[in-house]
């Protein structure tokens, strides 16, 4: 049966496919409560992909009637051009495989890659930022079949909701949890506030109140994320509150036991920010978006600091937070940057203490003012300049990792899967333990594991795995 057949008063099993940033993690823990909360069925993503994209129709096995419709959800990612086109790729593979679905396309995709997503064969609704708040309606409508146009789109930057209420996904242990969206900063490479919106933030008590609700739902960490977390604010009693404010709320006012910061820049790592890791509850774990180490290169980026300010807020952290993981993110290949500048960021990196650097080949934007700029770096040598700051970078992790073999450390039991078990230290070091009945119950929870080795045989994006015992109680 077709899902245009159904009605609008159907049921429906959806499966919620995710890309980029941990705010559309949150975004997308959003979406099926909302979807939940109207009876309709999440179904894990990840089985939907083995069985669709393998090549089956069949699924059955996964607890879907056999006569419901299939949702497709589609949080699409719009940071690089690679991402647009990932996202259709999966949707074209996704209708040839399972024809009868309704795939929907959301997020930020949806709202600055019209030209892609509008006309995309395959792509049954096109529900932007702007209208993601309407999805469920806009399906039962959809279903119905009174709706006059398959694209919903307007102006982001009229958008003053944040969308609050969301944070994990079902089965998950860590939970995103959004605390404002948007940004006002328009970095010269960047799309994001054109698909986002200006900077909006989410109260404070209503943020304490569901990292409460959270840690009830079993979530072990929460993580305060947003596009822009430092341009935060809220105003209570007349007193504007910052992001300072906000993490002392959090830690005054819950009990969960770990609390994480996402992304910040160099400048916004005040001594304050730092002051809050004297409690244990905060997991000693940075990640900056530095983008460069050369000062005419982030001017050129409309980055609002300098490569000073990269050196000193790295050895901030080492000096107020010892041992912390530092995560980074580089762009390789700016428009205009020469082998002298590239080297500049190389060699700065190399003597700065982090733990791993996220490495992005420049990516032209349509709408943004890089893609205008002169003197293009070819895409070979972006390329080459990638490739060796992840060399850097795993060498780096590589040698850290090392160095954490015969410690102890707590560690989140985040899932458990054939012969072993994913956690996640306090400072950010996975950790695979080998499976038992004791560990596998204690999915959500802490644990003291040993460090017992380190895996790389089979590297990804984390740069290999450590290796670890659980320290029975």
């Amino acid at each position: 049966m077709s899902a245009n057949e159904t009605g609008s008063q159907s049921r429906y099993d959806f499966t919620i496919h995710t890309y980029g940033c941990k705010v559309n993690t949150y975004d997308t823990g959003l979406l099926q409560k909302r979807l939940e909360s109207k009876g309709h069925t999440a179904v894990d993503a990840k089985k939907v992909a083995e069985a669709t994209l393998s090549g089956s129709t069949d699924l059955s096995g996964f607890g879907l009637g056999a006569r419901r419709p299939r949702i497709h959800i589609m949080n699409t990612c719009a940071v690089t051009a690679e991402a647009t086109r990932e996202a259709a790729r999966t949707v074209r593979r996704l209708k040839s495989k399972d024809p009868f679905s309704t795939v929907v396309i959301t997020g930020c995709g949806a709202q600055v890659d019209g030209e892609t997503f509008d006309v995309l064969p395959g792509a049954d609704l096109v529900v932007a930022n702007s209208h993601k708040g309407f999805l469920e309606d806009l399906l039962d409508k959809h279903f119905a079949g009174t709706l006059e146009s398959k694209v919903f789109r307007s102006n982001i930057f009229r958008k003053e909701d944040a969308e609050a209420g969301g944070g994990i996904e079902a089965g998950h242990t860590r939970a995103f949890l959004k605390i404002q969206d948007g940004c006002n900063s328009f970095c010269t490479y960047c799309v994001i506030p054109f698909a986002r919106g200006k900077s909006r933030s989410i109260p404070v008590k209503d943020l304490v109140k569901r990292v409460n609700e959270l840690h009830a739902q079993g979530a072990g960490e929460v993580v305060l994320t947003g596009v822009h977390i430092a341009d935060y604010e809220d105003i209570v009693g007349g007193r504007k509150l910052w992001l300072r404010e906000l993490v002392e709320a959090v830690l005054e006012g819950t009990t969960i036991s770990r609390i994480r910061l996402s992304s910040l820049e160099p400048g916004e790592l005040t001594p304050e920010i730092l002051a809050l890791y004297k409690n244990p509850r905060m997991c000693p774990h940075f990640h900056m978006s530095i983008q460069s180490a050369n000062t005419r290169i982030l001017s050129a980026m409309r980055r609002r600091y300098n490569a000073q300010a990269v050196e000193d807020s790295l050895h901030a952290i080492q000096t107020a937070v010892p041992g912390a993981f530092v995560g980074m993110d580089v762009i390789a290949g700016f428009p205009g940057e020469t082998e002298e500048e590239f080297a500049d960021t190389y060699e700065r990196l190399a003597k700065l203490p982090w733990s791993r650097i996220h490495v992005f080949p420049y990516s032209e934007r349509p709408g943004t003012k890089a893609i205008a700029l002169e003197n293009p770096v070819p895409r070979d040598v972006r390329a080459l300049r990638a490739q060796r700051l992840r060399e850097l970078s795993t060498e780096r992790f590589s040698s850290l990792a090392q160095q954490q073999i015969g410690l102890e450390k707590e560690a989140l039991v985040l899932k458990t899967t054939g012969s072993a078990s994913d956690t996640l230290t306090r400072d950010y070091w996975p950790v695979k333990l080998e499976v038992s009945d004791q560990v596998a119950e204690r999915k959500g929870q802490e644990i003291r594991v040993r460090i017992t080795g380190f895996d790389d045989s089979q590297a990804s994006r984390m740069d290999g795995v450590l290796r670890g015992e659980w320290v029975t109680p």
